[in-house]
């Protein structure tokens, strides 16, 4: 018997934010459904439960993306640090192995949840994506025509590399001899509100959730560094005026050209650490810092689309 349908693969669909199909690399992407709660009833003369919905929810999706291209989330990310939260509507294409549109999953007036920027370094050789967390308010799939997709140029994915940063603090500048700084979240908090006639909750959004800062540096530039963390969380000297001001710059290949910058500010000292000492050991003696700050913004100069 010949098959009229065939499976394929998931490697296949298209990103558009508000109609504009997405240019970065978009490595993966799941999510967005709707998902029901369940309610278990004892039933009095009986043994058992019964089970039935209750109210549902809208999962968030999930993305993967490449730094190069994600000018128009890295404006709508630079929106929701600022309180100007902007909705936004999109969509998910799939298609299959001969890039035909066979399935679309729509989102509207959708809010960022969550932002994770990858672990930089500066020994390394593999690529890095940036996860974002979706949060919709209403979604709608449905199966979709044969058109093809967009396939969009990869090699804009080389224009930037995790090993190509640059970490700054006010006052500190052996701080530019950072090696690495651990992946960080920013979260965006999202209150769900039930209301008696909607099936589906309305969402608003409210704090802004700043994570540690976490890196290392070599043991020979981490003197004023020492000095501070001696000051700052020892002598417990940590009033506001003794916060600090810093940035992550994020650079071309060229390690000059910045394409955009992660602001911190209220920059205070948590936690500081030599790294283990071991005998015969040849890795390099490096002193691990952690950082909290009290407010973040992004910024960059248009290389990446972001003004």
């Amino acid at each position: 018997m010949t098959l009229t349908k065939r499976a394929y693969t998931a490697g296949h669909f298209e990103l558009a934010i508000d109609g504009h199909k997405s240019t970065a690399y978009v490595k993966s992407v799941e999510g967005g459904h709707v998902r029901a709660s369940t309610i278990e009833e004892p039933i009095g003369p009986e043994n058992h439960r019964i089970k039935h919905t209750s109210v549902v929810d809208i999962e968030p999706f999930t993305c993967d993306c490449g730094m190069s291209g994600l000018g128009d989330v890295l404006r709508w990310i630079q929106s929701s640090w600022r309180k100007k939260f902007d909705r936004r509507n999109g969509q998910i294409t799939h298609a299959n192995f001969d890039l035909k549109r066979t399935f679309e999953h729509e989102f509207y007036d959708a809010l960022i949840s969550e932002t994770t920027f990858p672990t930089l370094d500066g020994a390394a050789k593999e690529a890095a994506f940036m996860k974002i967390k979706i949060q919709p308010e209403r979604i709608k799939s449905s199966k979709s025509s044969a058109a093809p997709v967009f396939v969009g140029a990869g090699a804009k994915q080389k224009m930037w590399t995790p090993s190509s940063f640059r970490f700054s603090i006010d006052g500190i500048d052996e701080m530019k001899y950072t090696n690495k700084i651990e992946s960080f979240t920013v979260k965006q908090g999202i209150k769900k509100l039930y209301t008696g006639e909607d099936r589906f909750p309305q969402i608003e959004p409210t704090k802004l959730e700043i994570p540690n800062i976490v890196g290392t540096i070599s043991l020979e530039f981490a003197d004023k560094l020492l000095e501070w963390y001696d000051e700052y969380v020892v002598k417990g000297q940590s009033d506001p005026k003794a916060q600090k001001s810093g940035s992550i710059e994020y650079l071309a290949p060229d390690k000059k050209t910045v394409l955009f910058e992660i602001s911190l500010f209220g920059l205070g000292m948590h936690h500081l650490s030599i790294a283990q000492s071991s005998a015969n050991q040849d890795a390099m003696k490096r002193v691990k810092f952690e950082l909290y700050a009290s407010g973040i913004d992004i910024s960059g100069p248009g290389s990446l689309g972001l003004e």
